[in-house]
C-alpha cells in the first residue's frame, strides 16, 4: 500500500484498495451513521422559495444504501428529489407515504414538525 489519501486528479482515495472513492470496490469506507434508530419524516420549504420538500432523515444506511432507498421512495411518489448529507428530499408533501413505506419496511418512523 502506498497511503495515498488523496489525488489531485482523483480527488479522496479508499486506503484499502487504493482507487478513487467513487469508484471503490472494497466497501471499507461505507458506514452507516449512528443515531436513535429513528427515522424521522419531515416537510420544509426554507431556502427552497415556498416549494415543499419532504425530508427523511436517520435512516441507518450506508451511503449507496441510502441513495437507493432514495431513489425508491422518489419512483413510489413520483416525484423527483436527491440524497445529500445523510437526508433524503423528495419534492413535495408525500409525509403520509413515505411513513407507510418506511414502516412496511420495518424501520421506526416519526413524523416530525408540524
Amino acid at each position: 500500500m502506498s497511503g495515498i489519501t488523496y489525488s489531485t486528479e482523483h480527488g479522496r482515495m479508499c486506503p484499502r484498495c487504493e482507487q478513487p472513492i467513487a469508484s471503490c470496490s472494497c466497501g471499507s469506507h461505507e458506514a452507516a451513521p449512528e443515531g436513535d434508530g429513528v427515522v424521522r419524516v419531515s416537510r420544509s420549504t426554507k431556502g427552497r422559495k415556498g416549494a415543499g420538500v419532504t425530508l427523511i432523515t436517520g435512516v441507518p444506511l450506508a451511503p449507496t444504501a441510502l441513495a437507493k432507498l432514495g431513489k425508491e421512495l422518489k419512483k413510489a411518489c413520483g416525484s423527483g428529489g436527491t440524497v445529500k448529507d445523510a437526508t433524503i428530499e423528495v419534492q413535495g408533501d408525500h409525509r403520509d407515504k413515505i411513513v407507510t413505506l418506511l414502516e412496511s419496511r420495518g424501520y421506526t418512523v416519526r413524523r416530525a414538525g408540524g
